[in-house]
């Protein structure tokens, strides 16, 4: 086979190219931003001055700087590009026009999906990092036109978690963080009979996914499920077997 490089193109092998927000919160195993989460290599590239801030307030101006670290990542031979933020799903369309190659930017981009795959009662329960800023124009950003069967509860009542992802205090107590994200889980599928999967919206939560499924007994739905589900269609395993 014969191989040519691509000017400019530093490394190579990275599929996945993942936008970071600026801020200062540690990223453990399983976190969108942490390397060990993916059994396959991901390109990072920090968006700088892209606050979590001005993401949970939908700032219009991020787009630029979001659409230049992008292209960056693009040229340095990424297949596709995802975010480390639900609420960047507010420029899904304009960014997605603007490459070439797949965008996945939110994690919410999974609730048409589930919708189509529970039955017409049933509901999906969301937990997101700041329930009061995850509104109808977010979600029709990441194409969900209704909400009448989402169950939304945020984590910014939860003091571990608030403090380490919204107020950025740089510690994080992941045991106290795990507590907290199965308790709001238990409490909306307690308190919603008709809950019947879980969307994580906050690209902080699939460490605690596996803990929040064992509590609630439901498919779990989070950043890196999606992120697995994309890198799968871009390198597809060859099959060799017996008939």
């Amino acid at each position: 086979m014969i191989y040519k490089a691509r000017l400019g193109q530093a490394s190579y092998g990275e599929a996945i190219g993942i936008l970071l927000l600026d801020c200062f919160t540690p990223f453990i195993p399983g976190d969108v931003a942490n390397a060990t989460t993916y059994n396959f290599p991901v390109r990072f590239h920090k968006v700088e001055g892209l606050t979590t801030k001005r993401v949970l307030r939908k700032d219009p101006t991020a787009f630029e700087p979001l659409l230049a670290a992008a292209e960056e990542l693009v040229g340095q031979g990424v297949k596709a590009i995802t975010g480390d933020c639900g609420f960047l799903a507010i420029h899904q369309r304009r960014l997605a026009m603007a490459l070439e190659v797949p965008v996945f930017l939110s994690s919410l981009l999974q609730i048409p999906f589930i919708f189509s795959i529970l039955g017409p009662d049933q509901k999906v329960g969301v937990i997101t990092a700041d329930s009061k800023s995850l509104d109808e124009a977010l979600l029709e950003a990441a194409g969900v036109k209704s909400g009448e069967r989402l169950v939304i509860r945020g984590m910014e009542d939860r003091e571990n978690f608030s403090k380490a992802v919204i107020e950025e205090t740089g510690v994080l107590d992941s045991e106290k963080a795990k507590m907290e994200a199965v308790s709001v889980a238990s409490e909306i599928v307690e308190k919603e009979q008709e809950i019947r999967a879980l969307l994580l919206e906050c690209s902080c939560l699939p460490p605690y996914a596996s803990a929040i499924q064992k509590a609630v007994e439901l498919p779990v739905f989070d950043y890196v499920t999606m992120i697995n589900y994309v890198h799968s269609t871009l390198f597809r395993d060859s099959f060799e077997g017996q008939i």
